[in-house]
């Protein structure tokens, strides 16, 4: 079953408890990882046209964790913890994801880095508990403000170059 998609990212949904997210971005890899693991970056993309970024913590090494939290545009907090289980710099992260409203849930988050002449393909594999919490995600409008987020993310990937 494939989700229809506005922006680059393709959103596919390829088992009942699974997401899948692909996208290109017209910058190396080195420098789309960075934008995706440093703090100041990640405030400047996160959020995508959806509000402002107020906490964005990382430890990046195994076992150490992240929190972003961002105030959208209407006024409410939103926000999403984790750990992160696996680092390989510039290739490969593997997370749990938790968001603060449902905190008895998590998904396990596994982002790949793939580069060809330049150019960098993520792939982002969100592995949910079961259906209810998948389908739950995909119901929350995830997809237009990740569209955002992402063409921003590519935007300040080549800038950074």
């Amino acid at each position: 079953m494939a989700v229809t998609s506005s922006g680059t990212a393709i959103v596919t949904l390829p088992t009942d408890t699974q997401i899948l997210i692909t996208r290109e971005f017209n910058a190396p890899k080195h420098l789309v990882y960075k934008a995706w693991t440093t703090p100041e970056l990640i405030k400047r993309w996160w959020t995508g046209d959806r509000g402002e970024a107020t906490v964005v913590e990382v430890d990046l090494r195994v076992g150490g964790t992240w929190r972003y939290v961002m105030v959208a545009n209407e006024g409410f907090e939103v926000a999403f913890h984790g750990e992160y289980r696996e680092i390989v710099p510039n290739e490969r992260l593997v997370t749990t994801e938790v968001y603060e409203a449902v905190p008895d849930d998590f998904a396990v988050n596994t982002l790949t880095f793939a580069e060809e002449d330049g150019r960098t393909t993520i792939t982002l594999l969100v592995e949910h508990s079961s259906k209810q919490a998948r389908d739950m995600h995909v119901d929350s409008g995830m997809e237009g403000g990740l569209q955002e987020a992402l063409d921003k993310l590519e935007q300040l990937a080549v800038s950074l170059g």
